[in-house]
C-alpha cells in the first residue's frame, strides 16, 4: 500500500520535535521515502520543518528539499547557516544544486559556494548559472556516463563503475571522441555480450538524439515526448556532450510552464502564489483588470454611438450581453486550439488553409446558433426583420471572433511572445469590442435606422 500521511503522524512528528526525541525522530522518518518526508514537512511550521531538516542526514533532506513548494524551501534555507546549505548541496545533483543557488539572496551565495568542498561540484555548478534556466543548458544536470570510441569494452566497464557512483540513475551510456564531442549511444545488451577486448568504436549505435544547450526548454520538452526519451544529451556549440536532460527534470519544467500559461490566460502578468503578499497579487492582477475596464468603457463608447437605434429598438440592449459573451466564448474556444497546438508542435500548413478550415468551421456553428435564435424569436412573438439581424449579426461576430482568436496566438508566436496570453482577458475584451460594433452597425444596415 502506499504510504500515508495522516493527522496522527503529524501529531506524532510534532510531539517528538516538542520533546527533542531525536533518536525516535530519526529513525521514523529514515525509513520514510524523501518525497513522503517532504510531505511530512509541508505539514509542519516553519522551526518544526527546519528542525526536521538539520536532523537528518544530508543525503536524505536535500532530495526531500526538492520537492518542497519553493517559497517554503526558501525560508527553510533563511533558517540554515552557510555550511548547513552546503552539505545540502553537495549531495544534490548539479541541476538542482543550481537551482537552490539562484534562489539564494546574493549576498551568502559566495559563503555558500566557499563552503562545498568538492570543487569539481561547485565547477559544474558555476557552469549550469551561467544558461538561461528555461533553456536546455539551464534544466541539464552534469551528472551522467561516458564511455570513449577508443576504449574497450573491459576498460569502459571499470570507468562506468566509476562514473556511476555519482550518477542518481543511468538512463543511457554515451559515446565521445578523445575530443569529448557526441559520437552515439552504447546498448548495455552489447556492452555485456561483446568480447572483453572489442573497442567501444566497434558497437556502439552512432544514431543518438541531442539537443544544444540553448535549445528552448518547449522544444526540449518536444523531442522527449516525440521520441519516448527518459534523458536526452546536451552539447555545446562545438558538439561536445556537456550534460542531459532526465526526465523528472523535463516533468517539472513542463508543470510549471503549465501553470504560468494557466495564470497568463487567466489575466495573471507574472507566477503568483496563493499565500504571496497582497502587493504581489495585486500587480499581478491588476494590469488585466485595467485592459478590461477600458475595453468595457470603448464598448460604451461604441453603444453611445448607436443612441438613436437604442431609442427606437430598445430590444437590441437586451441581446448586447449575448453578443459579447458569444464573441468571447468563441474567441476562447479558437485561441486555446491554436495555444495548445503550437505547444504540441501541431500547427502546421499555410495560414489560407487554415483560414478557409476556420471560415468553414465558424459557419456551421454561426448557422446553427443563428437558426436557434430564430427559433427563439418565432416562439417570443419577435418580428423576423429583427430575429434575423440578431441570427445574422450573431454569425459575422462568430466568424470574426474565431479569426482573431486564430490568429493573434500565431502571430504573437511568431513575435516571439507567448501566446498564452491570447487565450485570457486580452482576446475576451478585443473580441468583446469588435462584436458589439458588428452587431451595432449590422442592425442598423439592416433595420435601416
Amino acid at each position: 500500500m502506499p504510504f500515508q500521511i495522516t493527522t496522527e503522524l503529524i501529531e506524532q512528528v510534532q510531539h517528538l520535535i516538542q520533546v527533542e526525541g531525536d533518536v525516535r525522530l530519526n529513525d521514523m522518518l529514515s525509513e520514510i521515502h524523501f518525497a513522503d518526508v517532504a510531505e511530512i514537512i509541508s505539514e509542519l511550521n516553519l522551526s518544526e520543518a527546519t528542525y526536521i531538516i538539520k536532523l537528518l542526514d544530508s543525503e536524505k533532506t536535500s532530495e526531500a528539499l526538492m520537492e518542497l513548494e519553493e517559497d517554503f524551501r526558501e525560508r527553510i534555507l533563511e533558517n540554515l547557516s552557510a555550511k548547513e546549505i552546503a552539505e545540502e548541496l553537495e549531495e544534490m545533483d548539479t541541476d538542482d544544486a543550481a537551482d537552490v543557488i539562484a534562489e539564494l539572496p546574493n549576498e551568502i551565495v559566495e559563503e555558500v559556494i566557499a563552503e562545498i568542498e568538492d570543487e569539481k561540484h561547485v565547477e559544474d555548478i558555476k557552469e549550469l548559472l551561467a544558461y538561461d534556466e528555461d533553456t536546455a543548458g539551464g534544466l541539464m544536470a552534469k551528472e551522467l556516463v561516458k564511455v570513449k570510441e577508443t576504449w574497450t569494452v573491459a576498460g569502459c566497464v571499470r570507468e562506468m563503475r566509476k562514473q556511476a557512483e555519482n550518477v542518481t540513475r543511468v538512463h543511457s551510456i554515451y559515446v565521445v571522441d578523445e575530443e569529448e564531442k557526441l559520437k552515439g549511444r552504447l546498448s548495455l545488451k552489447d556492452l555485456l555480450t561483446a568480447p572483453a577486448k572489442t573497442h567501444i568504436s566497434e558497437v556502439y549505435i552512432p544514431k543518438v538524439d541531442y539537443v544544444d544547450v540553448d535549445t528552448e526548454g518547449e522544444e526540449v520538452a518536444r523531442v522527449m515526448q516525440k521520441y519516448d526519451l527518459e534523458a536526452i544529451p546536451v552539447v555545446d556549440h562545438d558538439g561536445v556532450l556537456v550534460g542531459r536532460v532526465t526526465i523528472d527534470d523535463m516533468v517539472d519544467f513542463i508543470k510549471d510552464e503549465a501553470e504560468k500559461d494557466y495564470q497568463l490566460a487567466a489575466g495573471i502578468s507574472q507566477d503568483v502564489e496563493a499565500d504571496d503578499s497582497v502587493w504581489e497579487l495585486t500587480r499581478a492582477r491588476l494590469p488585466w483588470l485595467i485592459l478590461g475596464l477600458f475595453g468595457g468603457l470603448g464598448s460604451v463608447f461604441i453603444m453611445e454611438g448607436f443612441e438613436e437605434a437604442l431609442a427606437k429598438y430598445k430590444e437590441l440592449f437586451f441581446f448586447t450581453p449575448l453578443i459579447a459573451a458569444m464573441a468571447g466564448n468563441v474567441g476562447v474556444q479558437s485561441s486555446a486550439i491554436i495555444v495548445q497546438g503550437i505547444a504540441n508542435d501541431n500547427v502546421k500548413g499555410s495560414l489560407f488553409n487554415r483560414l478557409v478550415k476556420e471560415i468553414g468551421l465558424s459557419l456551421i456553428s454561426g448557422v446553427t446558433l443563428g437558426v436557434l435564435v430564430i427559433i427563439f424569436g418565432f416562439i417570443t412573438h419577435m418580428e423576423i426583420d429583427f430575429s434575423l439581424t440578431i441570427a445574422i449579426s450573431l454569425l459575422c461576430v462568430i466568424i470574426v471572433a474565431a479569426l482573431i482568436g486564430t490568429f493573434v496566438p500565431i502571430i504573437l508566436n511568431k513575435r516571439g511572445i507567448d501566446p498564452a496570453i491570447a487565450t485570457g482577458p486580452f482576446i475576451t475584451t478585443s473580441n468583446d469590442i469588435f462584436g458589439i460594433f458588428l452587431f451595432f452597425y449590422i442592425a442598423k444596415v439592416m433595420l435601416d435606422f
